[in-house]
């Protein structure tokens, strides 16, 4: 326990009023009984309104239409010169395929053959053409999905069998079909 040191007489003075202008935090208990004929008011708190969740419309108003989510770019995996030219559309596709008018169950396999034997054969480069699909508004109830294969294309080549022979996956300059079309830069045979 601390020892206790006596005060200055100057000390004395300021302690003094400090402590007349001090307000206990609680009532001494004699005074309790004073304080509950004169209770004071409770205190009432007014929520904000919440922000409405769907934005105002007018009816006979179009809804606008949803912005287009768009995946982060991927990461760098080649080289930082050559994959200038790709972009530029500089580099020429070694070979190319056309899924264009192929259904999934169609479009999947030949595009499993069609990068291994690539790979396999030591290219380098190839072209995978999609298509953009068809324009397609909303109609009915449900919405249609446009650009079925160019959705798809991308996660089958992240996928095995494919995935530990493609180096990088990027859309094609316009010249070569665009966002309708995929590079896919393949990893050196070994």
């Amino acid at each position: 326990m601390a020892r206790r040191r006596s005060l200055h007489p100057e000390e004395e003075d300021l302690w003094r009023a400090v402590a007349r202008t001090a307000k206990p935090m609680r009532a001494p208990i004699f005074l309790r009984k004073a304080e509950e004929h004169h209770p004071t008011p409770p205190v009432t708190f007014v929520k904000a309104p919440a922000p409405p969740r769907i934005p105002l419309f007018r009816l006979g108003e179009k809804p606008a239409a949803p912005r287009p989510q768009t995946a982060p770019p991927p990461a760098l995996q080649m080289d930082s010169k050559a994959f200038g030219k790709l972009t530029r559309g500089k580099l020429a596709p070694e070979a190319r395929i056309d899924l264009h008018g192929m259904t999934l169950t169609e479009a999947h396999p030949e595009l499993i053959r069609f990068i291994l034997n690539a790979h396999s054969a030591g290219l380098r480069l190839v072209l995978v053409i999609t298509g953009k699909g068809k324009p397609g508004g909303v109609s009915g109830p449900a919405p249609r999905q446009t650009g079925v294969l160019r959705q798809q294309v991308p996660h089958w080549l992240r996928q095995p069998p494919l995935a530990p022979a493609i180096l990088q996956v990027t859309e094609a300059h316009q010249r070569h079909g665009g966002s309708g079309a995929f590079y896919i830069y393949l990893r050196r045979h070994r």
